[in-house]
């Protein structure tokens, strides 16, 4: 719906200021008989078939019919056009001037026409993947996670002015791989490999022990069997160990012998040079027991040793049952401890996904259960049960291949987050023919509202209320609109939706000067954001007008900004609020330095930046793009000496192909023209003194920034196209011609409660494109 204006369109405007006299009942013979003959006389040698000035083929937009509803927002340009007199160039033949009131109610009463009492089309939202800053949010609340995908992903599309437009979001080969990866990082972040043990314990294999003979020989205390230390003669296995804290510790020993002799091989356990403990070992081939003993430690490092105390080796005994050759083999020692302390608490991520382990044979049922939960939370509605076996199956796999439950879980949700169900959010239509809206249903609602206020997925009492079919109720979907807009995760809605109406999220890249700007800094750009930030998140908090956007009392800095400003009495870095008189300059993000800095070149103001970017923004009548042919500023020494920059704007616009264009913006920026380049008050353009008086389109007079900005609140441009922006941001599609009767009554419901920031919200989520979907016919 946002088409942008053209010459082609603008010079229409002329065509038909000489259409439908005196047949202004019949728009169909005056469009034949007057409207189409005019338009080959005055616009076709430009914008015909044969040339398209700025891309603009009238005759293939106008066909032989008079104008389409469809083309609603170019016939308000229209009508915008007619009245400002802006078109055709000075040098080309005039349409009489008598005609034009004439036109523009014609105009006005064919778009009326469209008929909003009757079934309201609310448009279809395609299926939308995360932003980058979505799905930043949505892996903080569902996993408790932060990842910065806004660092480790690439940028996101834009469409309509805004990075969340279903049709511009794509997913490239390189995102997905990145996805992968933050799959991986993620899910290490928040669960754990497998639940450590408690009482903590360590063990210490035959590698980590060192042989300590009696009698010197080592080669009586060898490796031996494969991983087994063997004690063939009296000694000791040492080993180092530092226990974390004096306490009691269990010492587990597996072993087994080579049985020989009227007794079992005896075991011994030292403590340094003491032995402290001694048990037989019955065991016997490669079928290791575990001895346990008791062990009191001091903190620190510590030597331990398990001992043979019983070497035996007769092959000449009488009897068969003495002779042979007796034997010790350790296969590994475990201290465990210190006993008798409460294990800490797992990490909340982990117990969020995997509150407990499974008890053996459990396994699969557990992780049903696992998956069942998260799913729903991930996929923001009900799991299906073949979604869960999948899952829960995956992850026995892997535990079947030798991983632990908690690596096998691991998988699982890995796979859940490089699932289309978890990267897009999806409206799904029921499989049938057939072209009418449908309620969404209380999933599908409750991620609409969540992502439009918070940027991520719903929370519990969302979807509780979502799962009782509850959010169909407006009186529910209010409350919980209350609610929400009450939780600091509303301030998404501040950074994102704002960050990108007003174009400050701009500010991060924005580079003045250093030369002509020394003064600027990180500081100060930080300053800038976060003043923009806080001025509107208090708009919200406080419920207060939107017009105050544009022209309030008070602001928030710190003491590096006020001093920007040459505001006193304000001390410290903390950002407090603080209130404006008239004598301040300031008041409203017109006169905040973010802005005035973005709309700005680097080494000096743009009078023309900042006026295309108020008709952009705030009023959602952007001009066409210059022609092709245009030169731009000099910029050299000598033209900056020899002029004002407002003077040399004035020579530059004399190009009549420019001048319609220029007299709607420069103007605007004219007015702004005190405010420097990083958004100080100046009086004087080098050695020139600043004019910012200005006469805007309909013939407005402002002497400057207060001014303006009285004209600006007394628009209703300004409130409709905030009200049509933020619809935009709120549904993720652009706007188009059948929005028009919900844009209306959001505006409607603006006015009739003194423009409350609270009554726009509360109108868009209230809407019929916000609350429905309009069903696609399926062949």
């Amino acid at each position: 719906m946002n088409v942008n204006h053209t010459s082609g369109i603008l010079a229409l405007a002329f065509a038909f200021a000489t259409a439908g006299q005196g047949e202004e009942n019949d728009p169909r013979l005056a469009f034949g008989k007057d409207f189409k003959p005019f338009l080959a006389k005055y616009c076709f040698d430009c914008h015909g078939a044969e040339t398209q000035k700025a891309g603009v083929d009238l005759q293939g937009l106008l066909g032989d019919e008079p104008p389409k509803i469809e083309d609603r927002r170019e016939w308000e340009t229209v009508m915008e056009i007619i009245l400002s007199r802006e078109m055709p160039p000075e040098k080309k033949p005039q349409p009489a001037e008598a005609l034009r009131g004439e036109m523009v109610d014609y105009l006005e009463a064919h778009l009326e026409s469209f008929d909003c009492s009757g079934p309201v089309n609310p448009g279809t939202v395609t299926a939308r993947r995360l932003n980058r800053v979505e799905y930043e949010n949505t892996i903080r609340d569902l996993l408790g996670v932060e990842f910065a995908a806004t660092e480790n992903f690439p940028r996101d599309e834009v469409g309509y002015g805004f990075d969340n437009i279903g049709d511009v979001l794509s997913l490239s080969p390189l995102l997905m791989e990145k996805y992968l990866e933050a799959a991986e990082t993620i899910v290490d972040d928040a669960l754990l490999s497998e639940v450590p043990p408690w009482p903590p314990r360590q063990r210490f294999e035959e590698t980590a022990m060192k042989a300590r003979p009696r009698n010197g020989d080592d080669d009586a205390l060898r490796v031996e069997r494969n991983r087994y230390f063997g004690l063939f003669r009296e000694g000791e296995a040492e080993f180092a160990f530092n226990a974390p804290e004096a306490g009691d510790y269990q010492i587990r020993v597996r072993a087994y012998q080579d049985k020989a002799g009227p007794e079992p091989a005896l075991l011994s356990l030292w403590l340094g040079k003491q032995r402290v403990n001694e048990a037989h070992v019955r065991a016997e081939g490669d079928a290791p027991e575990v001895l346990e003993f008791p062990l009191t430690l001091t903190e620190g490092d510590q030597t331990l040793a398990v001992g043979y105390e019983n070497n035996y080796n007769n092959s000449d005994a009488d009897e068969r049952r003495l002779r042979g050759d007796r034997n010790l083999y350790v296969d590994w020692v475990e201290v465990v401890g210190p006993l008798g302390k409460e294990r800490p608490p797992l990490p909340a991520t982990h117990v969020a996904i995997i509150p407990e382990r499974p008890q053996p044979g459990r396994e699969m049922a557990m992780a049903r259960t696992i998956f069942e939960r998260f799913v729903s939370r991930a996929y923001r509605r009900p799991a299906t049960k073949r979604e869960v076996d999948r899952l829960a199956g995956l992850a026995i796999q892997v535990m079947d291949e030798g991983a632990t439950f908690e690596e096998g879980i691991k998988v699982g949700v890995s796979a859940v987050l490089v699932s289309p169900h978890f990267l897009y959010r999806w409206e799904l239509d029921p499989q049938r023919s057939g072209e009418e809206p449908r309620p969404l249903n209380g999933y599908e609602l409750a991620s609409r509202l969540s992502y439009f206020l918070w940027s991520s997925m719903p929370d519990a009492e969302l979807t509780a209320a979502a799962a009782a079919d509850q959010l169909g109720d407006l009186d529910v979907l209010r409350a919980h609109l209350k609610r929400m807009l009450a939780d600091p995760r509303a301030k998404a809605l501040v950074q994102n939706f704002t960050g990108q109406w007003l174009q400050t999220r701009n500010l991060a890249t924005v580079e003045p000067d250093p030369e002509v700007f020394p003064e600027f800094d990180e500081p100060l750009r930080e300053a800038m954001q976060l003043e923009t930030e806080l001025f509107v998140q208090s708009i919200v908090d406080e419920d207060r007008s939107v017009l105050e956007l544009l022209d309030a009392d008070y602001t928030f800095l710190n003491e590096r900004l006020a001093q920007h400003y040459g505001i006193p009495g304000v001390t410290g870095e903390a950002f407090q609020r603080v209130a404006l008189d008239r004598g301040s300059r300031r008041g409203g993000v017109l006169t905040q330095a973010s802005v005035l800095t973005i709309t700005s070149e680097a080494s000096r103001t743009s009078p023309v930046v900042r006026g295309k970017w108020v008709l952009e923004q705030l009023l959602n009548t952007p001009p066409p793009p210059p022609p092709p042919d245009v030169e731009p500023l000099e910029e050299t020494k000598e033209a900056h000496e020899s002029a004002s920059l407002r003077e040399r704007l004035e020579q530059h616009r004399d190009n009549p192909d420019c001048r319609g264009c220029h007299a709607k913006m420069d103007p605007i920026g004219f007015a702004l023209e005190n405010y420097d380049a990083i958004g100080r008050w100046r009086d004087m353009d080098g050695k020139f003194p600043i004019d910012p008086a200005s006469e805007l389109v309909g013939g407005i007079t402002v002497e400057g920034p207060d001014d303006l900005k009285r004209a600006l609140v007394q628009k209703e441009d300004y409130i409709e196209a905030l009200a049509e922006k933020m619809l935009t941001y709120a549904l993720g599609r652009g706007t188009e011609y059948y929005d028009k009767c919900a844009i209306d009554l959001i505006v409607a419901q603006l006015k009739g409660s003194e423009y409350r920031f609270s009554s726009l919200i509360d109108a868009i989520v209230t809407s019929e494109p916000f609350l429905k979907r309009q069903l696609l016919p399926h062949s």
